[in-house]
């Protein structure tokens, strides 16, 4: 619609049939196509705001039920609810809700039925179906993978926080619970982080990893079904090492792993879930949800680039400061990453284009249910083992390709 106020609009919204309990007290911007807010279903409680041009508002999504909330060019499929808060350049499947207070930042997704309680932080983090979030939780830079059903499911307990930025103030942090091969088929063991605990990323958990209420995870676990837990660190005083990386191969081999998961999934979401497009998922949300997962590779090499970048000086210092021998293999890892990181985006770059064309194996496509018969999740659920064998093989394929590439421009970090 054009020239049009914003009066014009929330009256054409109630024609259509979004249910606006107090018209005047919610604000659509000028920016808002209403044909992209369906009139099925639709709740607009007292207080929100609504802006973006990309919005789009699915039947039977309903906003603000427990407190005003923001939705600023936000995609959301059906049966979303986003009880209070503020989400922008989010994206929300079907089913998927959050509590009061959350705020979903830029690179956000809730994949089918993912869910977060009440005064949850979230920017760049991605949850794969049925994943749930507590209560007063910091999860930025995440993807979690994990779990068969909203019985079944991966789940962050209350009070916990991702510590995504450190003292050398970068933030080459993502971390990837489960990962993205295994993820996309739903048969996955879930993972449990218990409350008021905490990840350092970058950091890389198995399916089935549980990590005890109250811990501090600080290390990678990459064998399923184990247990961790910890207690307080042993109080001490040291000179803190201000702008000097010690542990440069681990944060490379996980950011690039990262990176290369998000590669599977981009690929997954066109090639798999663009046969779903319909009703369940509308292709304005598969336009939102790839361009989504597009942004999060850009953020992440961004990221990756800007802690390459701060390599000669922590050389230089550690250097300085004599921690650091010019012939150590530490001092060849810091000139290696910072010295081939071009080569890395510019690779990378080739690597999506060339990527997301090919289809998958065909007899794994022939072998999902028709979309007009069944819904996505049905249809993944309903694989055999050699399909879904089939599939995992094929997303594996591009993750071990964007390590290969890691390992030939990084020799010495990856040996």
């Amino acid at each position: 619609m054009t020239d049009t106020t914003p009066g014009d609009k929330i009256q054409a919204l109630l024609e259509k049939g979004v249910r606006i309990p107090a018209p005047m007290s919610i604000e659509i911007a000028s920016d808002v196509n209403i044909d992209r807010i369906s009139g099925d279903g639709v709740t607009l409680h007292s207080g929100c705001r609504i802006s973006g041009e990309t919005t789009f508002i699915g039947p039977g999504v309903t906003l603000g039920e427990e407190a005003p909330m923001t939705v600023d060019s936000c995609q959301m499929a059906g049966g979303v609810r986003l009880k209070g808060g503020y989400a922008k350049k989010a994206v929300f499947l079907k089913g998927a809700q959050a509590g009061s207070g959350a705020h979903l930042r830029e690179g956000t997704v809730f994949e089918e039925e993912a869910s977060c309680a009440h005064t949850v932080g979230l920017k760049q983090t991605i949850l794969l179906p049925f994943v749930t979030l507590g209560s007063l939780i910091n999860f930025c830079d995440v993807l979690m993978a994990g779990g068969t059903s909203r019985k079944n499911h991966s789940e962050v307990g209350s009070s916990y926080i991702h510590f995504n930025y450190t003292p050398n103030q970068d933030k080459a942090t993502a971390s990837i619970l489960g990962n993205v091969p295994e993820g996309v088929m739903l048969d996955k063991q879930p993972i449990f982080l218990g409350g008021q605990g905490g990840l350092v990323g970058p950091s890389r958990l198995a399916f089935g990893t549980v990590v005890a209420a109250g811990t501090i995870m600080r290390k990678d676990e990459e064998r399923e079904g184990r247990l961790h837990f910890g207690g307080a660190v042993r109080a001490g005083s040291l000179s803190a090492p201000s702008g000097i990386y010690q542990n440069v191969k681990r944060i490379v081999k996980n950011n690039i792993h990262y990176l290369g998961n998000i590669m599977a999934l981009m690929a997954w979401t066109r090639h798999v879930r663009g046969t779903f497009v319909g009703e369940a998922y509308p292709k304005e949300v598969y336009e939102g949800h790839l361009a989504t997962l597009d942004s999060a590779l850009a953020e992440r090499i961004k990221r990756f680039g800007a802690f390459a970048e701060k390599l000669p000086s922590s050389l230089a210092l550690a250097m300085e400061k004599g921690t650091i021998a010019p012939d150590s293999s530490l001092a060849s890892q810091k000139q290696e990453v910072s010295g081939h990181m071009a080569a890395l985006h510019e690779s990378l770059q080739q690597m999506v284009e060339s990527r997301v064309k090919p289809d998958p194996p065909a007899a794994f496509l022939d072998a999902l249910c028709e979309p007009s018969d069944t819904g996505y999740i049905t249809a993944i659920q309903s694989l055999d083992e050699m399909h879904r064998t089939q599939g995992r093989d094929w997303l594996f394929d591009i993750v071990r390709e964007t390590e290969e590439l890691g390992a030939r421009l990084f020799p010495l970090t990856y040996a």
